[in-house]
């Protein structure tokens, strides 16, 4: 058998996933006197199960029943509500106290402390499995690194510019990668499209801090961080793909949706009407794309973000038509009659793909 069957966590649970549901299968054949394996076999293969499991569990820190997950999901929770409470509290900490040091002594602080949390953090990711202090030490590593990079600002009194945002994303990809934390991911990418949308709009000859003036300052970086996982594979980082791949989209959905009800504020030179409808097609279209695609690449999150923001198209468009002259109870009506009729289509689709699934 293989030391280490398996390259991630992810995997790993997923294997020890699969062979709970082949147990509970083959129990259920058995009863029904459908397969009967021979004593030897059946002794073989819980053996290798068991000796699996053992391996996976030494190795991954896998979840082998449903309390453990249990326990899991609220370790996960407790862990990031310890690593934003952390945060807060190192950000009170420094404006508690800052006043009573000297210059030097500021500086030594604002750039020490980083760099410290950030050693913490890879030596924690190296000692254990699950990573949650890892996790921890590495989010307030960030915020410690937000904090400072503003505070030496104002201490030597530079001025603001959009290009801090590209060196906070720098620091949370590290950190991101180095710890696998898909919250700094969640940071970076923010920071990273928010200096990407600044410099557009400074380009476009506007004021980088007014950037948001123009929803179409965050295509380039939607289209950017859609694609990259599927250029940089990100296999070994678990869940890494869904949230750039969900981030791109809500960057791109969210300002064509609102383009499509508020025209005037596009760099387009066009009357609002054409605008916004032209934004409306773009929305349903490119929503429309994104469930396929996602049906066609098995990108669960792609279907569920694209069927979002379709909706969200649809009964913005429904309350354009009929809100102002139609009662009420009739529009409310209408709405869930398309909800049904949306059902129906959907159910058809998935049809669709488990008759696909029976024939391979």
């Amino acid at each position: 058998m293989e030391e280490n069957p398996v390259s991630n966590k992810a995997n790993a649970q997923l294997r020890v996933d699969q062979i709970h549901a082949f147990q509970r299968e083959l129990a259920e054949l058995e009863k029904d006197d459908i397969l009967a394996l021979p004593a030897e076999k059946s002794r073989h293969i819980e053996r290798y199960h068991q000796q699996l499991l053992a391996t996976l569990t030494a190795s991954h820190d896998v979840d082998t029943n449903d309390g453990s997950k249990q326990l899991t999901l609220g370790m996960k929770i407790a862990s990031l509500f310890g690593a934003l409470a952390m945060a807060a509290s190192v950000f009170f900490l420094f404006y508690q106290f800052w006043g009573h040091f000297s210059t030097g002594y500021q500086v030594g602080i604002l750039v020490l402390v980083p760099l410290i949390l950030f050693i913490v953090s890879l030596h924690l990711s190296q000692k254990e499995k699950s990573a949650y202090f890892s996790k921890i030490a590495a989010v307030v590593s960030f915020s410690c690194f937000v904090l400072n990079l503003s505070m030496l600002g104002k201490i030597f009194n530079i001025s603001p510019s959009p290009n801090a945002l590209i060196v906070w994303a720098a620091f949370a990809f590290l950190l991101a990668y180095a710890v696998n934390a898909r919250l700094l991911l969640f940071f970076a990418i923010m920071c990273c499209s928010g200096f990407i949308a600044m410099k557009f709009g400074t380009w476009s000859g506007m004021y980088w801090i007014d950037f948001g003036e123009r929803p179409e300052n965050f295509f380039l970086a939607s289209l950017f961080f859609f694609w990259l996982p599927v250029l940089v594979p990100t296999r070994r980082f678990i869940g890494f793909d869904t949230i750039y791949r969900v981030l791109a989209m809500i960057m791109l959905f969210l300002p064509i949706l609102i383009l499509s009800n508020y025209g005037a504020i596009s760099y387009i030179r066009w009357s609002s009407d054409v605008i916004e409808g032209l934004y409306q097609v773009v929305g349903f279209a490119l929503a429309l794309l994104s469930i396929w695609a996602g049906i066609k690449q098995r990108w669960r999150e792609v279907v569920n973000t694209g069927t979002v923001f379709f909706v969200l198209f649809m009964y913005t468009k429904f309350f354009d038509w009929w809100w102002d002259w139609m009662p009420k109870y009739v529009f409310f009506f209408l709405l869930g009659l398309s909800a049904l009729l949306a059902l129906m289509v959907f159910k058809r689709l998935r049809l669709n793909q488990l008759s696909e699934g029976v024939a391979k």
